[in-house]
C-alpha cells in the first residue's frame, strides 16, 4: 500500500479531476460529509468559502490517495474506512468535513487497479482556524505499517529505509514534467535514459555521438545548464542526467563535447523547441494524405464515441433541470393562488361580518312608540354614533390585517423566490460542473490521440525503441558480459600492438622495424606475466573505448539525411586553442577552492554574448 498526501487548493479543479470518467474505468463518490451540497464541486466550493471567510488559509484541502497492492487482493470497504479513520486520527483531522471517492483504472499491463481518494477540509469553522498538518509523510508511513501489520499485508521495498537510501539519486522518482511528457506521447524517463546511455556507451568522437543523438530525434542545446537535450516533442532534459552511470558528471560531458561543441555555439532551449516544432510540421506535410485522412477519421470516431458516452449523463442532468424548472413553475403558480386565496378569505370574512352586523341591527331596530321615544330622547342618535364608531374601528382593523397579510405574503414570496433561485443556481452549478468534467474528458481524449499519433510517427520514422525488458539495468548487462568467454590471444595481440594505449594513431614514420618488434615482444611478455583485470576490461569495453583505441570519425555511423530544418551554429566567441589552457586554469581554481578566477590568473575573461544579436545570425 502506497499513500500519497498533500495540502492543496483549487478545489474545483480537483473535483473535475476526480469526476473524470474517461481516465477511469469506474468511479464512485462514496461519501460527502460536512457539506450542504452532495456533489464534489458544491462541497469544495463551501469549504473554500469557509476558508476565505474565517481564515487566511490558501491550501484549505488535504488530499490523500491510497494505492493498495493488487497482487495481494483488493481491500474491502471496511478496510479502506479503517485506514481512513486511522489516518485522520493521526493527522489531526478527526471530525473534519471529508469526501471519499473510489477509482478503478487500468495500469500499464492493462490490469484494473482500484484506488481511493480522500479529501479533507482543514478549516475548523468553530475555532476559526485551519488544522495544522505537520510531518504528514512520517505519520502516513507509520499508519501504513500499523495497518499492514494488523491486516497481514506485505509492504513494498520503499518502506525499508536501507532500500530507499540505496535508491536515492538521479531519477529516483518521476516528476510531473516527465509524467506529463510521457502522457503526451513522449518516451518515458527510462526509455530516454536507455537511448542516451546506449549512445554514450558507443561513443567514438563528439561529432559521431551528437550525430547519433540527432538520428534518435534529439537536439543538443544550452540554457541555464550547459548541455541539454530537446527531443522532437519539445521535452528538455539535461544530458548528464540521461546517462545512467553515476560516474558520469557534467565535467566529463564538457571534456568530451567542449572542443567540438562549445556551449556558445549551441542553440538555446526556445530555439531548439522551435526547430523541433518546424521539423514536426515538415514531417506532417510529408505524411501521406490518405494515412492522415484515415487517422483523422479514427480520431473523429473516438470523439463521437466519447460524446455518445457523455450523452446519457448529460441527458439525465438536463432532464432533471427541466423537471426542476417545471416544478418551480407549478410551485410559483400554487404559491400565488394560495396567497390570492388568503387575501380573498380576509376580504370575504370582513364583508360577511359587516353583512351579519347589518342584518342584526335591522332586526333589533325599534319600531312604533319605541322608535318615536328614541328620536325624541336622542337615544337613536347616540346609538347611530356608536354603531358608526364600531364600523370604523372594524374597518381599521381590517385594513391593518390586510396590510399585515400583504407584508407577510411579500416576505413569504421573497423567501420562496430565493429558495427557487438557490435551486436554480445549484442546478446551474451542476451543469457547469458537468461541462468542466466533459471538457476534462475531451482533453484527456486529445492527450491519448496525440500520444498515439506521436507513437505512430516514431514507428514510421524508424525511431521506435526495440522491445526490451525495462527491468534490465546496465548492471545486469555488465554481469552477462562478464560471463561471456574471453579470447585471451586476441587481447594479448591488441596489447602487444598498442603498448601505450594509442594503437596506430601515432603513425610509423621514422621508426626502426627491428627496434619496434623488440619493444612489442618485451611488451607482450610483460603483459602476459601481469594478472588480467577482467572488471577493468569490461568496464572499459562498456564505455565504448574512451581510453583510446584506433576508433576515429571514419568508422562512426554514417550521417543521416539532413532534414528540412537544420541547426545553424553561432559564431565562436573564443579560439579553440585557448580551451586547454583555460580548462587547466579553472581546474586549478577549483582545487584551491576559488570559484571566481582572479583577473591576474585569467587575463582574457570570457566575453558575454548578446543572445538577441546572436539569434539573428
Amino acid at each position: 500500500m502506497i499513500p500519497f498526501g498533500s495540502q492543496r487548493a483549487y478545489g474545483q479543479d480537483l473535483a473535475t479531476h476526480l469526476l473524470n470518467a474517461h481516465d477511469n474505468e469506474r468511479l464512485e463518490v462514496a461519501q460527502v460529509r460536512g457539506a450542504v451540497a452532495r456533489d464534489l464541486h458544491g462541497a469544495f466550493a463551501e469549504w473554500e468559502a469557509q476558508a476565505h471567510a474565517r481564515t487566511r488559509c490558501t491550501n484549505y484541502l488535504y488530499s490523500l490517495s491510497i494505492n493498495p497492492d493488487q497482487r495481494q487482493g483488493r481491500l474491502t470497504r471496511e478496510q479502506y474506512l479503517d485506514y481512513i479513520e486511522r489516518t485522520e486520527q493521526r493527522l489531526g483531522l478527526a471530525g473534519q468535513p471529508r469526501a471519499v471517492v473510489f477509482h478503478v483504472k487500468e495500469d500499464r499491463q492493462g490490469i484494473p487497479r482500484e484506488h481511493c481518494h480522500v479529501i479533507w477540509s482543514r478549516i475548523d469553522v468553530e475555532q476559526g482556524k485551519a488544522r495544522h498538518v505537520a510531518f504528514d509523510h512520517e505519520k502516513l508511513m507509520t499508519v501504513t505499517r500499523e495497518f499492514a501489520r494488523d491486516h497481514g499485508l506485505r509492504l513494498p521495498d520503499g518502506y525499508n529505509k536501507d532500500v530507499v537510501r540505496a535508491r536515492r539519486g538521479r531519477g529516483y522518482q518521476m516528476g510531473l514534467y516527465d509524467k506529463r511528457a510521457e502522457e503526451l506521447g513522449g518516451l518515458s524517463l527510462e526509455q530516454h535514459k536507455r537511448q542516451v546511455t546506449a549512445a554514450w556507451d558507443r561513443r567514438d568522437t563528439a561529432r559521431s555521438f551528437v550525430r547519433e543523438l540527432e538520428d534518435m530525434g534529439y537536439i543538443l542545446a544550452t540554457g541555464r545548464k550547459d548541455y541539454l537535450l530537446v527531443d522532437l516533442n519539445g521535452v528538455m532534459k539535461s544530458l548528464p542526467r540521461l546517462i545512467d552511470d553515476k560516474k558520469v558528471r557534467i565535467s566529463d560531458v564538457r571534456a568530451f563535447l567542449g572542443k567540438e561543441f562549445p556551449t556558445d555555439s549551441l542553440p538555446g532551449v526556445d530555439e531548439a523547441r522551435a526547430l523541433a516544432s518546424a521539423h514536426r510540421a515538415a514531417m506532417e506535410l510529408f505524411a501521406s494524405g490518405e494515412a492522415r485522412a484515415a487517422r483523422e477519421a479514427r480520431e473523429n470516431n473516438r470523439r463521437a464515441e466519447l460524446q455518445l458516452r457523455q450523452q446519457p449523463r448529460r441527458q439525465a442532468v438536463e432532464q432533471e433541470a427541466k423537471a426542476l424548472s417545471e416544478r418551480q413553475r407549478q410551485a410559483r403558480h400554487e404559491h400565488a393562488e394560495h396567497q390570492k386565496e388568503a387575501r380573498g378569505q380576509l376580504r370575504q370574512g370582513y364583508l360577511q361580518e359587516a353583512r351579519r352586523i347589518k342584518i342584526e341591527r335591522a332586526a333589533h331596530r325599534p319600531k312604533g312608540l319605541a322608535a318615536f321615544l328614541g328620536r325624541v330622547t336622542g337615544v337613536e342618535l347616540i346609538t347611530k354614533k356608536v354603531q358608526q364608531y364600531r364600523d370604523a374601528t372594524r374597518f381599521k382593523a381590517f385594513l391593518a390585517q390586510k396590510k399585515d397579510l400583504a407584508e407577510r405574503q411579500q416576505r413569504e414570496r421573497a423567501t420562496f423566490e430565493r429558495q427557487q433561485e438557490l435551486q436554480a443556481l445549484a442546478m446551474q452549478r451542476r451543469l457547469r460542473a458537468l461541462e468542466l468534467v466533459e471538457q476534462r474528458e475531451r482533453k484527456s481524449l486529445e492527450v491519448v490521440l496525440l500520444k498515439d499519433h506521436r507513437i505512430e510517427e516514431r514507428e514510421r520514422d524508424g525511431r521506435a525503441l526495440t522491445p526490451s525488458d525495462p527491468s534490465r539495468s546496465h548492471t545486469d548487462v555488465f554481469n552477462e558480459a562478464a560471463k561471456a568467454p574471453i579470447d585471451l590471444s586476441a587481447a594479448f595481440t591488441r596489447a602487444a600492438t598498442a603498448p601505450d594505449g594509442r594503437g596506430e594513431q601515432d603513425g610509423g614514420a621514422g621508426r626502426d622495424p627491428v627496434q619496434e618488434e623488440g619493444k612489442h615482444t618485451d611488451a607482450f611478455n610483460e603483459r602476459a606475466k601481469a594478472p588480467i583485470q577482467l572488471g577493468a576490461e569490461f568496464e572499459r569495453a562498456s564505455r565504448g573505448g574512451d581510453d583510446g583505441g584506433s576508433a576515429s570519425g571514419d568508422t562512426a555511423q554514417e550521417p543521416a539525411p539532413e532534414a528540412e530544418v537544420t541547426i545553424r551554429r553561432r559564431k565562436r566567441t573564443r579560439e579553440r586553442s585557448e580551451e586547454p589552457e583555460r580548462n587547466a586554469r579553472r581546474r586549478r581554481d577549483r582545487e584551491r577552492g576559488d570559484d571566481d578566477p582572479s583577473p591576474d590568473t585569467d587575463p582574457t575573461p570570457r566575453r558575454r554574448r548578446d543572445r538577441g544579436l546572436d539569434r539573428g545570425r
